[in-house]
């Protein structure tokens, strides 16, 4: 099936506390195991532990017109496949394939970024 394109790991919670550890001993000793600033170096590996899921959690999505109904697509850059925004330049004729409430997009690598389809319009 072609259509046209135009497009634009989190840390579970109960390992959070344990991650935010991890990184604060990081910063401790990377800063040259200065003492006295454990409070500091929590709150800043904390920051980072939670801006890094995030990131991770972001959805982005792609559209793409097959016979006339437009399909938007989400996906999660973190499970992306290394799959980029802007591989595909509107207009562009995409393989795609659906299965239930996924569309999978074929990619110019051969690869597949795979959705869950969140919109549908005729």
């Amino acid at each position: 099936m072609e259509g046209s394109s135009a497009t634009k790991s989190a840390v579970p919670r109960p390992d959070l506390h344990a991650a935010i550890g991890r990184r604060a001993r990081e910063i401790y000793e990377k800063s040259g195991r200065i003492a006295g600033r454990d409070i500091e170096n929590w709150m800043q590996a904390e920051a980072e532990i939670l801006s890094e899921q995030k990131r991770a959690a972001r959805k982005s999505a792609v559209v793409v017109r097959v016979n006339g109904v437009k399909y938007v697509g989400e996906y999660q850059l973190a499970v992306a496949d290394g799959y980029t925004p802007g591989e595909f330049a509107q207009g562009d004729p995409v393989p795609v394939r659906f299965d239930g409430d996924q569309m999978f997009v074929r990619r110019p690598n051969g690869k597949e970024l795979a959705t869950r389809i969140v919109s549908q319009m005729g």
